[in-house]
């Protein structure tokens, strides 16, 4: 995959010198430390999901302080990636489809990932570092590690507590892991016991401030992209144009397709947006549901679900069925309840234009909902509170870690659609509220979730792994 380098100096008037010094340090550093030696980054899919959008950007920073880092996408047929999707709910704690995790799963799994693991043999040297990530790339490792590579596991997703799903799921999984020379965690409370403490990381995901997803976007020209997308009536006079991650201008040009009743969004109108993939986890419908059931006609406002268009996200076989659902739902709404609720799927075509769209979308909210029913790390959520927004989100995985006090509203019981409903009204009849938690929120992500404190943390995964010593810094 291509990740065009990237300027560290970005980082210069954001963070401040102190930390630009920290991140300066670490690149010279680790840039001396691995002397021409490659870091592959291994995960299941180009785009359509946050560990796509995440390497996108981190390899090409890493790249751009002289680094050799490189990005590959593995190949699998639907059963594959329907079997890892099972695994991928399980270790969430869900159970997902009805299929287990046998001897035929666990031939297929095999199968793929070490024809996968014997093409990128192809390519890397014995001493190079690869970084696998999440559970489509764990059957790699033994052979990578039989042939000298250093191998890191990158798990981005979890659950807070263990149920026979986890332990189906990581018992599935363990084989093949053993050999890792390293394991990299968003959160303590998603690591298995059996996990040594010596090679364990936990570093949380961050966000890229100057990607088409969080760069500024001005008030006179965020008309023109949402007009654009056919979400308002009309364009307006300003410039939908963005500036890609390699530099080069974008423009928005294609529309969105949306599922409404009538009109576009009226202008003026509170917005409420939940941007996530098409994921049961995610609880798209149960958003729509507590929005209908309680905010509609308490408080005008206008609830839009935004997905990316389903055909685009190769990994997740079950994004088609759930996007049906969430239309279903909606089709059964009274009339009145469905001119207040879009659904609404983003073009793929265009990895930066669909960036852009829904850095539009959240930059247009009055308020931002993240109330998934289990969840990994939800960087939704650091990127709506990136546009000064307040989040009204569940209290599950790590999504916790990043709504602080002061900048929304953490829901305890996800599934309480009432509790959701009402307190999501509460805050919109409150607009004054809504100014201040989202001033808090911005604050709050440049000091905790922007990329530099990422990237000075896989610097230490890297001293470690070379030098032979227990790794990372975990936080």
């Amino acid at each position: 995959m291509d990740a065009p380098e990237r300027p560290l100096g970005a980082f210069a008037s954001l963070i401040g010198a102190a930390r630009y010094a920290e991140l300066e340090a670490a690149a010279a550093d680790t840039r001396a430390l691995l002397d021409g030696t490659a870091v592959w980054n291994v995960n299941s899919t180009a785009s359509g999901g946050g560990v796509a959008e995440m390497l996108q950007v981190l390899v090409g920073y890493i790249r751009g302080a002289g680094i050799d880092a490189r990005w590959v996408v593995i190949q699998g047929d639907p059963a594959f990636f329907a079997l890892t999707k099972r695994i991928h709910n399980r270790i969430h704690g869900m159970r997902g489809d009805d299929r287990g995790l046998g001897v035929e799963e666990a031939s297929h799994y095999r199968e793929v990932t070490e024809a996968n693991a014997a093409a990128l043999l192809q390519q890397v040297a014995a001493g190079d570092i690869v970084v696998l990530h999440d559970p489509q790339t764990a059957g790699m490792a033994p052979l990578l590690t039989a042939a000298g590579i250093k191998v890191v596991w990158r798990c981005h997703i979890g659950a807070d507590n263990e149920n026979s799903w986890t332990k189906e799921a990581w018992g599935f999984l363990r084989p093949y892991l053993g050999a890792c020379d390293g394991f990299v965690f968003s959160r303590r409370a998603y690591v298995p016991a059996w996990v040594p403490a010596d090679r364990l990381a936990v570093i949380a995901p961050s966000i890229d401030p100057f990607s088409p997803k969080n760069q500024e976007i001005s008030d006179a020209d965020l008309p023109a992209f949402l007009g654009r997308m056919g979400l308002i009536p009309a364009p307006g006079h300003g410039r939908a144009s963005f500036t890609r991650l390699d530099g080069s201008p974008g423009e928005v040009v294609h529309r969105a397709s949306i599922v409404s009743e009538g009109d576009p969004i009226a202008p003026g109108v509170p917005l409420v947006v939940q941007v996530s993939r098409w994921d049961g986890l995610k609880d798209m419908q149960g958003v729509m549901a507590g929005f209908a059931g309680r905010v509609i006609g308490r408080v005008e406002a206008h609830l839009a679900l935004v997905g990316p268009a389903v055909e685009g996200v190769t990994d997740d076989p079950e994004g088609a069925e759930v996007f049906a659902a969430c239309v279903a739902a909606w089709e059964a709404l009274p009339l009145a309840s469905r001119r207040c609720i879009s659904l609404i799927t983003l073009p793929m075509e265009d990895t930066g234009e669909n960036a852009a769209m829904v850095n539009a979308v959240q930059r247009a909210a009055t308020v931002i909902v993240q109330k998934s029913l289990v969840e990994g790390f939800g960087l939704t959520v650091a990127e709506g509170m990136w546009k000064g927004k307040p989040v009204v989100a569940s209290r599950v995985g790590g999504i916790a870690d990043q709504l602080a006090p002061g900048c929304g509203i953490l829901l305890d019981d996800p599934a309480d659609l009432e509790a959701y409903g009402d307190a999501l009204a509460g805050l919109l009849e409150r607009p004054d509220d809504i100014a201040s938690l989202g001033d808090n929120a911005r604050r709050h992500v440049l000091d905790a979730f922007v990329g530099d404190r990422h990237l000075v943390h896989y610097a230490d995964l890297m001293r470690g792994l070379v030098a032979r010593q227990p790794i990372g810094n975990p936080i």
